[in-house]
């Protein structure tokens, strides 16, 4: 048996250098969804997807080369350690972060220092987002699409996170996040979009 729900209708935004597009809506409105196929993840069942002009197919090998994708989920291995999970992550990216210098340096800008040689499984799920986030650091790409990026953070790391969108926007990058939090980006060219 098969199942389909319309979860949203009629979205239909452009985002240039240096934009981000802020989303937000109740659980279940179709956030997640709406990144995965901004990030080629996934396809919608109408219309299209352009990136730099061109209509790009899900998994688009330019686009997800081009899309900083960090998920709602931390996507860690539990019996890797800190260290060793933002190795593997950067690997997958092809992001040339994979050095443990380069590691070790971005795990210490999200105070995950004394965390970085254990395993993830007894870490919190504060540190746990920490490290996800810590990509931010080490991945260069133009598009970062982020889900729910301040969910078990502090008001440190919040304020960290803010000032690396703002880094990526005043450098060209584009955003775009799902958040219920109001993320305090200064300087950034913002649209929002609520979703129903």
């Amino acid at each position: 048996m098969r199942f389909a729900a319309t979860l949203f209708a009629n979205v239909d935004f452009s985002l240039g250098n240096g934009e981000m597009l802020v989303v937000t809506g109740a659980n279940g409105s179709g956030k997640t969804t709406l990144l995965r196929i901004a990030s080629g993840l996934s396809h919608a069942a109408h219309g299209a997807l352009k990136w730099r002009g061109i209509a790009v197919a899900p998994f688009d090998a330019e686009l997800r080369a081009s899309v900083l994708y960090i998920g709602h989920a931390t996507a860690l291995k539990d019996e890797f350690t800190a260290e060793e999970n933002l190795l593997a992550l950067s690997s997958l990216h092809g992001a040339p972060g994979g050095e443990r210098a380069a590691v070790r340096e971005a795990l210490g800008a999200w105070s995950l220092d004394r965390q970085s040689r254990l395993p993830a499984r007894v870490l919190s799920q504060g540190q746990r987002r920490r490290i996800a986030l810590a990509r931010l650091n080490l991945i260069r790409r133009p598009l970062w699409v982020l889900d729910e990026p301040a969910s078990a953070i502090d008001a440190a790391d919040v304020a960290q996170l803010e000032r690396l969108i703002a880094s990526h926007l005043s450098t060209g990058g584009i955003a775009v996040i799902a958040t219920h939090h109001d993320l305090a980006i200064h300087g950034a060219r913002k649209r929002m979009l609520r979703l129903s």
